[in-house]
C-alpha cells in the first residue's frame, strides 16, 4: 500500500537538498530502506558477511593495507560464504593506489582446453538443460588463488601465511550460523545447517593451510589439482593438469569514463561491466535525473532506455580480448552515444525487437558472486567481485578439498540466441573455446573527484550487476542518497532480452507504474537481487562511509 505522508526519505545533500525530497516525498513509494551509513575517520571494510568484514578489519588495525586486507577476506569469504565466494571459481580485483596507480587483475576462470562450441549440445544442435549449470562438464578453471596471490606479491605488504591464518581458523574452529545464513544454505548440496549451528570444515581448513604453505603451486599442479581432476574424469568432466598447470592471471587497464565530473574507474574485458556502465552513462548524462527525482516516469523511461541499447551491445560485441577485437573505443565515443540517445522517444518505450546492436555487423573471430569494498588510512581502494556463477556453482566439491567448484562454463553462450540462467541472450564473440575466460557482467568500480578518491562499489547479481552499479551510482551522485541507502534503495533492470522492466517492490509509486505501462513497457516484479558493498569519502573531513545492502542481514561495514 502507498502512503505518502509516511516516506522516510533518504539524507539529502547539497543545494538540490530541497528540491529532491520533495520530489521523492510526492513520487516515491514508503521508503522502509532508510539507514545510516557506518563512519569511520581511517578506514572502512564492507562485505556481506561480517566474520570476513571483521578479518578485514583487523589486518588494517594491525598495518597492513587494502591490498592484503583483500586478500583476508578473500579466503574468509572461502569459508564463511560458501554460495558466493570462494576459492573454487574467479573474479576480478580493481586497485587504485593512493599515488594514484591503478591495475585491474583479471583472475576469471578459463573454459577446459577440451571445451567446444557446441559442447552442451545434442546432436541436433539442441542444449541439454543442466548440463552447462550443474556437475564436473560446468566447471572452468578456478582462478582465485592465482589473483589473490599476485595482488598480494605486487601490492600487499603481509605474508600469504599470516593473511590466511585468519581463514583456516574459522575453517578448523567453526563460526556460528545466523539466520540469513541459513536462510542461504537451504539450497547447499549434501549438508544441513541451521541457525545457531556452529559450522566447522575441517577439509576446507586442511586445504587452506596447504595453500597458506606452498602457495598457488599446491591449487595449480600439486595435490589440490590432481584431486580435482581425477573427481571430473570419473564424473563426466574434462579438466586435464594441463589445464591448471598453464592458468594465469591478466593484468589489465581498467576502462574510464566521467559523469557530472567524477571519473569512473571499472572493469574492462572480459567483463562487460564497465564498457557497459560507461556506455549508459554517457548516454542519460544530458538527462536531469536530480530535477525528475528518482525512479519517477522520466528517470525510469530514459534510463531504461538506455540499458536496453547498451546491453544490445553487452551481449553482441562483447568477450575475451585474447579471443576477439572488443570496440570499446566505438561504443564509449561521445558520438556513439548522442546516436543512441536520439533513437529513444520522449514518450514510448521502444520495444526490444526494434533495438539492435548499434555497430552492424562484426566479424566473427576465434547470481551468485559477491562483492567487497575497502579503503585504507592511506586512501589506498580495493574493490573486489569475484564468483562460482550460480548458488553454489556447479554443486560438486572434489574429494576432500571442502570447497564447491564453479558453474561459470555457463556464462559463454552455449547457443547463440539461447539465453543463460540469467536470461542473457549472447551472441557467437563469447562462444565456447578451450583456454577462453568467458563474458562476465561484473563491475568493481572505484570513482574520484577532482582526482580523489570519493567511491568504491560492486555487487553480484549476474547480468543485473551493471545496473545495481549505475544505481548505487546515480542514487549517490544524481540523487544525494547517503551511501547506506543507495545500496538499500529498491532496483530496476533492463537487459534487452526479455523485453521487460524488472522491479523489486518499492522501486515505483501506483501512478509511475501506470505512467509506463502505458508508455508500452513491461513490468515485472521481482523479489530481490544483488548485494552491493559501498565506501563513500566524504570530500571535507574525509571520513569513510560505508553501505552493505539489507539484502544480506549478516553483512556488516565497519572500520576504525
Amino acid at each position: 500500500m502507498y502512503f505518502p505522508c509516511a516516506v522516510a526519505l533518504p539524507r539529502v545533500v547539497g543545494k538540490y537538498a530541497p528540491l529532491v525530497a520533495a520530489l521523492l516525498l510526492a513520487a516515491a513509494p514508503a521508503a522502509t530502506w532508510h539507514a545510516a551509513p557506518a563512519r569511520a575517520p581511517h578506514a572502512m571494510v564492507v562485505t556481506e558477511q561480517h566474520y570476513a568484514t571483521q578479518v578485514g578489519v583487523e589486518v588494517l588495525r594491525r598495518g597492513g593495507n587494502a591490498i592484503d586486507a583483500a586478500v583476508a577476506v578473500g579466503y574468509a569469504l572461502a569459508v564463511v560464504d560458501p554460495c558466493c565466494g570462494n576459492i573454487g571459481g574467479g573474479g576480478f580485483m580493481l586497485v587504485r593506489m593512493h599515488d594514484g596507480r591503478e591495475r585491474f587483475i583479471d583472475f576469471r576462470e578459463r573454459a577446459p582446453f577440451r571445451a567446444t562450441p557446441s559442447l552442451y549440445q545434442d546432436k541436433s544442435g539442441n542444449i541439454i538443460p543442466g548440463l552447462s549449470t550443474k556437475g564436473y562438464l560446468a566447471v572452468g578453471v578456478p582462478g582465485t588463488v592465482m589473483g589473490l596471490e599476485r595482488a598480494r606479491t605486487e601490492f600487499g605488504t603481509r605474508s600469504r601465511a599470516a593473511l590466511m591464518s585468519p581463514a583456516i581458523a574459522l575453517a578448523k574452529s567453526g563460526y556460528l550460523i545466523g539466520a540469513d545464513d541459513a536462510r542461504v544454505y537451504k539450497s547447499m548440496p549434501g549438508d544441513t545447517v541451521s541457525a545457531g549451528d556452529i559450522r566447522k570444515q575441517p577439509d576446507l581448513a586442511e586445504t587452506l593451510a596447504l595453500i597458506a604453505r606452498d602457495g598457488p603451486n599446491a591449487f595449480y599442479r600439486g595435490p589440490i589439482a590432481q584431486t580435482i581432476v581425477a573427481a571430473s574424469t570419473a564424473h563426466g568432466g574434462i579438466l586435464s593438469m594441463k589445464d591448471f598447470a598453464s592458468y594465469y592471471v591478466n593484468e589489465l587497464a581498467p576502462i574510464h569514463c566521467s559523469y557530472r565530473g567524477y571519473e569512473l574507474i571499472s572493469a574492462p574485458p572480459p567483463s562487460s561491466g564497465g564498457v557497459t556502465l560507461c556506455e549508459i552513462l554517457n548516454v542519460v548524462s544530458p538527462y536531469n535525473f536530480t530535477r525528475w527525482g528518482w525512479n519517477s516516469t522520466q528517470s525510469a523511461h530514459y534510463a531504461v532506455e538506455a540499458e536496453r541499447r547498451a546491453y544490445a551491445d553487452r551481449n553482441t560485441y562483447l568477450g575475451d580480448p585474447s579471443f576477439v577485437k572488443n570496440p570499446v573505443a566505438q561504443l564509449l565515443n561521445p558520438r556513439y552515444a548522442a546516436t543512441l540517445r536520439a533513437s529513444i522517444s520522449a514518450d514510448r518505450a521502444t520495444p526490444s525487437s526494434q533495438v539492435h546492436p548499434g555497430l552492424g555487423a562484426i566479424a566473427h573471430e576465434n547470481a551468485q558472486t559477491t562483492h567487497f569494498s575497502i579503503v585504507d588510512s592511506a586512501g589506498n581502494a580495493v574493490a573486489v567481485t569475484y564468483t562460482i556463477n550460480d548458488s553454489f556453482g556447479a554443486g560438486v566439491i572434489a574429494g576432500n578439498t571442502g570447497f564447491f567448484l564453479n558453474d561459470e562454463m555457463d556464462d559463454f553462450t552455449s547457443k547463440p540466441g539461447v539465453p543463460n540462467m540469467f536470461g542473457l541472450v549472447q551472441g557467437t564473440r563469447n562462444d565456447i573455446r578451450g583456454g577462453k575466460r568467458p563474458l562476465s557482467s561484473m563491475t568493481p568500480t572505484i570513482v574520484t573527484h577532482n582526482g580523489t578518491l570519493f567511491m568504491v562499489t560492486g555487487s553480484p547479481g549476474g547480468g543485473r550487476i551493471i545496473t545495481i552499479v549505475l544505481a548505487t551510482l546515480q542514487n549517490v551522485i544524481d540523487y544525494g542518497m547517503n551511501v547506506q541507502d543507495a545500496v538499500n534503495a529498491p532496483r530496476v533492470h533492463m537487459q534487452w532480452l526479455p523485453d521487460a522492466v524488472e522491479y523489486e517492490p518499492g522501486a515505483f509509486s501506483p501512478q509511475t507504474m501506470q505512467n509506463l505501462e502505458a508508455m508500452g513497457y513491461t513490468l515485472k516484479e521481482v523479489s530481490s537481487w544483488g548485494s552491493a558493498q559501498a565506501i563513500v569519502i566524504d570530500p571535507k573531513t574525509g571520513m569513510r562511509l560505508g553501505g552493505t545492502d539489507r539484502r544480506r542481514p549478516e553483512g556488516l561495514a565497519t572500520g576504525f
